[in-house]
């Protein structure tokens, strides 16, 4: 039996879905951060309902995930309309 690659074992814990909107680099890179997101969500709703997270860790790390996402967001400038 072979060893995964560490290539393999990225693309299982952190899979990516194909990005179907309207492509511009900014909504591609913020698709990206949502996917982060929802996987890390997930990582830490299992931990928390497993005990080895406590609800109130879990909330300030998630809390914390959220900030960072709304800054992607505001950095990239998603959602505000651009035209001059």
């Amino acid at each position: 039996m072979t060893q995964p690659s560490f290539q393999d074992k990225n693309s299982f814990l952190y899979p990516r879905s194909r990005y179907y909107g309207k492509f511009q680099p900014e909504t591609l890179a913020f698709n990206a951060n949502l996917q982060e997101f929802a996987q890390k969500i997930s990582y830490i709703t299992c931990l928390e309902t497993a005990g080895k997270l406590s609800s109130e860790e879990a909330y300030e790390q998630i809390r914390a995930l959220w900030k960072k996402l709304k800054h992607s967001k505001k950095e990239l400038i998603i959602g505000v309309n651009k035209e001059i």
